[in-house]
């Protein structure tokens, strides 16, 4: 029997969300760069693997992801009240 693939984190799939709803639009390689300006060293390919579920988000990443992309640390951790409309 197979297992079924398990997502490693939930923050993945609202990073890429919250990022592509931001406006202007807000590359992988921007992400980094405004990530890097506070001091946290995620690469385009680093956000690359979150977004597709393949390396997990430290909680001081957790952070400033949020903080950057303009919405609660909850709702990227799955809190639907907290992000975007």
């Amino acid at each position: 029997m197979k297992k079924k693939h398990a997502r490693k984190n939930i923050v993945g799939r609202r990073v890429a969300r919250a990022r592509r709803a931001f406006r202007p639009l807000l590359t992988q390689d921007a992400l980094s760069g405004r990530l890097a300006r506070r001091g946290i060293q995620l690469d385009r390919a680093a956000i690359a693997k979150i977004e597709n579920d393949l390396r997990y988000v430290l909680d001081y990443e957790l952070r400033a992801l949020a903080e950057v992309l303009g919405v609660e640390a909850g709702w990227l951790l799955g809190d639907e009240k907290k992000g975007l409309a």
